[in-house]
């Protein structure tokens, strides 16, 4: 799984597995096959509050993080690893063209390209952290 993958699922909570289909009773008789009862309709999926979510988590957080600056303190929130060769692999899957060394422009980069991807993928992000 991708490193934004984990990012996301550690704020959106991993997908939940599909319901098995509900089993329809044999007939007591021989009767004419009924047809299978239809899937349920889609769940719409609803915006997921970001901020709270991280909020929620830096409260409970016996470390003082600053994940609204820092994307090494927002993996560390998140229980992931925020080596320089873990946010070098996110930079490249995110589409970094800069030098990956490190740099506070890389950093910075990162943590505004992480948040514009969780909004995309249906986060509630203020729009003061995507500037």
């Amino acid at each position: 799984m991708s490193i934004f993958g984990r990012i996301k699922d550690a704020i959106f909570g991993k997908k939940a597995e599909a319901a098995p289909a509900p089993k329809v009773a044999a007939p007591a008789a021989p009767a004419t096959p009924t047809a299978p009862a239809a899937p349920p309709p889609p769940v719409e999926i609803s915006e997921v509050d970001v901020e709270a979510i991280l909020t929620n988590l830096a409260d409970k957080s016996p470390q003082k993080l600053n994940w609204r600056t820092s994307i090494v303190d927002l993996m560390k929130l998140l229980g992931l690893e925020s080596s320089l060769t873990e946010r070098k692999e996110l930079a490249q899957e995110l589409g970094y063209t800069g030098e990956l060394n490190g740099s506070a422009e890389m950093n910075i980069w990162l943590h505004k390209a992480v948040l514009r991807e969780l909004a995309k993928n249906g986060g509630k992000v203020p729009a003061d952290l995507l500037d």
